[in-house]
């Protein structure tokens, strides 16, 4: 069965180029969002087990998404993509559960360490 990965960017661009980035003849089932409150409604009906979220964003924002995946107890592992590399802005993902902070625009090499790294991506 297909894992279903979402990528929730504003930029039509970084979205393609993300789902470019990712692992080829990966079991995937990708689904696009163009702002936080799409993405969020994307996790909520299980289109997003693997969620690659920009932080700035139109409507909500990364943060936001982020705040209510928490409040909502929803089942997503998200990895933020994202050209705020500030150090607050990597502390603030992580304290509200975001697995890793990935500098854009993400190469498929970056993309699958970070997939194997955290058990997502088996290397078989």
């Amino acid at each position: 069965m297909a894992l279903p990965v979402l990528i929730c960017d504003d930029s039509s661009f970084a979205r393609k180029q993300m789902k470019r980035a990712l692992p080829e003849g990966w079991d995937i089932e990708v689904t696009f969002a163009t702002n936080g409150l799409e993405g969020l409604e994307a996790i909520r009906q299980g289109k997003g087990e693997v969620v690659f979220l920009d932080l700035t964003m139109p409507e909500m924002d990364g943060y936001g998404v982020l705040e209510n995946i928490r409040k909502e107890d929803l089942n997503a592992m998200i990895i933020v993509v994202s050209g705020d590399i500030q150090p607050d802005a990597q502390a603030r993902v992580k304290s509200l559960g975001a697995m890793a902070f990935v500098k854009k625009p993400i190469d498929k090499e970056k993309a699958t360490q970070i997939l194997t790294e955290f058990g997502i991506l088996s290397d078989t």
